[in-house]
């Protein structure tokens, strides 16, 4: 079974993005293995980056996808593709990556196996890791041949 796992910096503050978010994580169940890992979001003392970056690194797994504005925008289907192809070429974990307010360290850059953006729009980070895991559970669905995605 694949492993999917977000790890974002904050946490999911109303309980509302929380409970769109557990609902992406029970339909995912059928196709899947998913956790969240949230890592602390830092006061800004010009050293939160790097430090944040620290904590990122110690809990990506497998193939790592940043999500990232600068990184190639992919349609719903070479999301898909992209899980598919890899998990054919032996790839049994993923880890996808949301930064903070500020972004990611260089680091968590240089480590990430690919950046992959959703438009050249800023999304609050915490909408981002709903819309995420929905794309996570239509990729899924994609592969399996559900009929979620038309």
């Amino acid at each position: 079974m694949i492993k999917l796992n977000i790890v974002a910096v904050g946490k999911l503050k109303e309980k509302y993005w929380r409970e769109a978010v557990e609902e992406y994580a029970k339909r995912l169940q059928k196709y899947a293995s998913f956790t969240v890992t949230e890592v602390e979001d830092l006061p800004d003392d010009g050293r939160q980056l790097d430090e944040e970056g620290k904590k990122i690194l110690k809990k990506i797994k497998g193939f790592t996808v940043l999500l990232d504005i600068e990184g190639k925008a992919l349609s719903s289907e070479e999301i898909a593709s992209l899980i598919a192809d890899k998990s054919v070429g032996g790839v049994s974990e993923f880890t996808f990556v949301i930064g903070g307010s500020r972004g990611v360290s260089a680091e968590v850059k240089s480590k990430a196996d690919i950046a992959i953006s959703f438009g050249k729009v800023t999304y609050p980070h915490q909408l981002m890791r709903v819309m995420l895991a929905e794309q996570l559970y239509r990729a899924l669905t994609i592969i399996n041949g559900a009929g979620y995605h038309k």
